[in-house]
């Protein structure tokens, strides 16, 4: 059983998946500081300096202004507002994945064009009788 583990484990495929699941991850966390750090403050900006994460609608509980007054109070809340700067970083890395998957596919060389395989002997033999009638008429 060990044999067959270890033959199952150092596949390509396996190797491949633990190696993109690692740099998935450190991805994520630069895609997090770019959406928090990049993109959402010039954004809020725009929103006359509001900040996404504190939206929040209170469902229970004492009535404050930020989100994280609400936690320390207990408050029962819907942050939506995480939920859009959530959003935002899933469409930054699908974004960023397409262009990158994009760039790999072009730059693989196209598949090399492989001729037809010759037909098989009774097609060819139909072809000269057809032929063969066509001469006739």
């Amino acid at each position: 059983m060990f044999e067959e583990f270890k033959k199952f484990a150092m596949r390509g495929n396996v190797i491949d998946l633990a190696v993109g699941v690692v740099i998935g991850t450190a991805f994520s966390g630069i895609v997090n500081s770019l959406v928090k750090d990049v993109i959402m403050p010039p954004i809020g900006l725009l929103m006359g300096g509001i900040d996404f994460s504190n939206f929040f609608v209170t469902l229970k509980g004492p009535d404050v202004l930020t989100l994280a007054d609400a936690q320390k109070a207990g408050a029962v809340t819907i942050n939506y507002g995480v939920f859009v700067n959530t959003v935002i970083n899933f469409l930054v890395v699908a974004l960023a994945l397409f262009l990158l998957i994009r760039t790999i596919n072009r730059m693989q060389a196209p598949p090399a064009a492989t001729e037809a395989p010759p037909p098989p002997e009774d097609i060819l033999l139909l072809r000269e009788i057809r032929d063969s009638l066509k001469q006739r008429s």
